[in-house]
């Protein structure tokens, strides 16, 4: 059984690897953008802005198998292994030249042969021209069948064997553009009901659809919203309650929603208010203005559970991350830094602090890299295994027991 996420005594995290090159020159298109563990936990994945796909799979360690291209559609792709190959064919020779047919004196069996194991990637599917904005979210449903795409003002529902068509579930569109009051941010599946599914808004709401009620769920099921407090209203309200990311619980039964100060976990059977609520790094509130001028208030952070749902793990500047522990409501901060990368090596907590001395692993506010920033992380569904995605580079810690 999985512990928790461990403060203290309890877990100690360290290095496992990192991937990715260092380089002073980064272009854009090396930047990853994506990371994903599967069901299993076998095998890890990674997107960057330049359209391609990194697969890790993992053995006593994740080594590189297949590096795979994509634009901006929607791509299916399938991947293969193959450690044996056919020898004895009647009509070809070994190399694959068709033989003579008066060479052809007696049948042969093919038979199957090792041979070094061959990772192939092929196109499978192209879902394209249903989306006018870019793409913000792909959700595959618990049927197996079907999955949601979602832009800035459409969600589109599409079967895994139809690329022609897809059916328009949400449109939040106005007919005139300049009565547009918020856009889609985030969209996905519930983990086990098919009909379910759940977006959140640039103002801070999420909406949750019942695909059985209506073909257009422009009319939601229910709709979580924390009232605001007047007293602590100001202009950077409404951009740092617009929701970054919604994760669904494994268990099916919570939500987690990610804003730019906070993350709040909400009760699906309690819409108006969420039932937790933690503060990821409320020390940027008096930088809101430097941080506006900079563009870095409009960062997208995301957010992951733990297998069990007991912990939260999302990211923050200067290669932050924090994990919280839903259970104790203790809190630890790490840093992803090529400095520490030594093997086994044990991951310091860290502070941040807005004060003028400091201890030893604590940092000022005004001390913190802006440039660099974890927006995405993912956890093991089965281990304490995380992957943190740091700019170009692909972070992999573990718990010491692992």
């Amino acid at each position: 059984m999985m512990a928790g996420v461990g403060i203290g005594n309890d877990l100690q995290w360290c290095f496992s690897q990192v991937k990715g090159a260092i380089d002073e020159d980064l272009s854009e298109a090396d930047i990853i953008s994506t990371v994903e563990f599967n069901c299993s936990g076998d095998l890890l994945a990674t997107g960057d802005k330049g359209g391609r796909v990194v697969i890790f799979q993992r053995e006593e360690e994740y080594f590189f198998l297949i590096f795979l291209i994509a634009d901006k559609t929607i791509k299916l792709w399938k991947i293969s292994e193959r450690d044996k190959r056919a020898e004895g064919y009647n009509l070809r020779d070994e190399d694959g030249r068709c033989r003579d047919c008066f060479r052809i004196t007696a049948l042969r069996v093919p038979i199957l042969k090792p041979m070094d194991l061959m990772v192939e990637a092929s196109p499978r599917r192209i879902f394209s021209n249903a989306h006018t904005y870019h793409i913000n979210s792909i959700s595959v449903n618990s049927d197996h069948e079907t999955y949601l795409s979602a832009d800035d003002l459409r969600i589109n529902l599409w079967h895994l064997e139809v690329t022609d068509r897809s059916y328009n579930i949400v449109d939040i569109k106005p007919a005139n553009m300049e009565e547009l009051t918020e856009v889609i941010t985030a969209a996905e599946f519930h983990p086990y009901q098919c009909n379910v599914f759940v977006y959140s808004s640039s103002k801070g709401t999420i909406r949750l659809c019942d695909m059985r009620a209506a073909a257009l769920c422009d009319r939601h099921t229910k709709f979580f919203e924390e009232p605001e407090d007047p007293s602590s209203r100001s202009f950077f309200s409404e951009i740092i309650s617009s929701i970054s990311d919604v994760k669904f619980s494994h268990s099916g039964r919570y939500m987690m929603t990610r804003d730019y100060l906070s993350i709040k976990v909400w009760d699906l059977n309690m819409e108006h208010r969420p039932v937790e609520t933690f503060q990821v790094h409320d020390y940027l509130r008096s930088k809101l203005c430097s941080l506006y001028e900079n563009d870095c208030i409009f960062d997208k952070f995301e957010c992951c559970w733990n297998g069990t749902d007991s912990a939260i793990m999302t990211g923050s500047y200067n290669n932050f991350f924090r994990m919280l522990d839903r259970n104790t409501r203790r809190d630890i901060t790490l840093e992803a830094s090529r400095e520490s990368s030594k093997p086994r090596a044990t991951l310091k907590p860290r502070k941040v602090t807005t004060g003028g001395k400091r201890k030893k692993d604590e940092i000022n506010v005004d001390s913190l890299d802006f440039n660099k920033k974890i927006l995405h992380t993912a956890w093991h569904p089965n281990e304490n295994v995380i992957a943190v995605a740091a700019t170009n580079n692909l972070y992999i810690f573990q718990d010491r027991i692992n």
